[in-house]
């Protein structure tokens, strides 16, 4: 790492004012204070020192992401060849086959995004932002396995530029930029995510699948029985456990509840993620799902409560989409309300709009767009709260 670490120094100053390669100077910054801790310091005013930077935050966050990104990939082989009548692979097979057809969607994300976040440094001779670290690897997470990768091209890009660039870069967007690319595919491209093959790769094209497969999601079991009027439902992915464990059709990273609480423990071990905003999520949909046992309008109403927190996106919108610092509420008791809001909405879109089946997406967003307004109330009911302690005072 030393010998890195002079080769950059050398090099560094073509990279400065008066360097024959100046107008690179965001490019090479960004490259240099990825491979170490960036030397800037304060020149004035008081600010709190640590010993950890933005990148720094950003790569825990897809350290986190491994186990559900590693599984997910293991699983779209596993649902492959079950659809093709082969069973249950051996799990390098399994594995091999998922990471040959998951790369190539997380490659575009990063080259697309990154290539964006870097030309718009250039040009506003900034500093390129670190957020896409993360966001770059929630866009693969959330999409189906077939989805065309031309597609993720378009809804990265307007992701960036229309979620994150016009609002002023990272920290300054208002809405979490991977939902949104995963917000544009569904609205603009309906089709290639949703329905009963995308979510298996090769399903789209009938390669070879057997009689009888089905390829529906938990989630459409339930909300077909919904818009059938079916007294019952008849899940085809098994059971609690095989959700919980994620071996069912479905979005690549949000398959394995197991997984993604992996995932939430490093989030919360590092301090990195808020558990606020983590335990008020699960208790709404929870608590939503309970009310909808006692109105037992519908066979979907009548599923036990905690199904809702194991299948869908869910576990994965809790964990790393709502925790999102930056889209979220600031203050503690805020968090609460925003976090228990996502939850009872996720649940009610779900019940309530069969034809929309996964509701975590539109819960979130919605919240990010009234999560200012949460913050701003609570500080105005703390502001009147000590009004009255003075007055009591004097």
């Amino acid at each position: 790492m030393k010998g890195l670490r002079n080769f950059i120094d050398k090099i560094k100053p073509n990279f400065e004012k008066g360097g024959k390669f100046e107008k690179l100077h965001s490019t090479f910054d960004a490259f240099e204070t990825f491979l170490f801790v960036p030397n800037h310091v304060t020149r004035s005013g008081s600010h709190i020192r640590d010993s950890i930077d933005l990148k720094r935050v950003m790569i825990v966050v897809v350290v986190a992401l491994m186990p559900a990104l590693l599984f997910g990939m293991y699983n779209t082989g596993l649902q492959h060849f079950r659809a093709i009548g082969a069973g249950d692979a051996p799990f390098w097979t399994c594995f091999w086959f998922g990471l040959l057809k998951v790369l190539p969607i997380i490659i575009v994300s990063y080259v697309v995004g990154l290539g964006i976040e870097f030309i718009s440094a250039q040009i506003r001779h900034h500093e390129v932002n670190e957020g896409f670290l993360v966001s770059g690897m929630l866009i693969p997470l959330v999409m189906p396995v077939d989805v065309p990768l031309w597609m993720v091209a378009v809804a990265t890009a307007f992701a960036v530029i229309i979620g994150k660039e016009v609002f002023g870069g990272t920290g300054m967007n208002i809405f979490n930029p991977a939902l949104l690319a995963r917000a544009f595919i569904f609205f603009a491209y309906t089709p290639y995510i949703s329905g009963e093959k995308i979510w298996i790769a090769g399903l789209t094209k009938g390669e070879g699948v057997v009689d009888g497969f089905s390829g529906a999601t938990p989630l459409a079991d339930a909300a077909s029985a919904v818009l059938t009027g079916s007294q019952q439902i008849h899940w085809t992915q098994g059971g609690p456990l095989d959700w919980f464990l994620g071996t069912i059709p479905g979005c690549i990273g949000e398959t394995s509840t197991l997984a993604i609480l992996i995932g939430a423990a490093i989030l919360l071990w590092t301090g990195i993620a808020s558990w606020r905003v983590m335990l008020s999520v699960f208790a709404g949909g929870y608590l939503m799902g309970l009310l909808f046992n006692l109105i037992g309008a519908n066979a979907y109403m009548d599923i036990p409560a905690y199904y809702h927190l194991i299948i869908g996106g869910f576990a994965f919108g809790a964990v790393f989409m709502a925790t999102d610092p930056v889209t979220g509420s600031q203050t503690n008791v805020g968090k609460y309300i925003y976090g228990f809001l996502i939850g009872v909405m996720a649940v009610l879109i779900r019940v309530l709009n069969p034809g929309y089946p996964e509701g975590m997406m539109l819960s979130i967003l919605f919240m990010n767009a009234v999560a200012p307004l949460i913050d701003y109330y609570v500080v105005q009911a703390n502001i009147r709260r000590r009004n009255r302690r003075l007055k009591l005072a004097k």
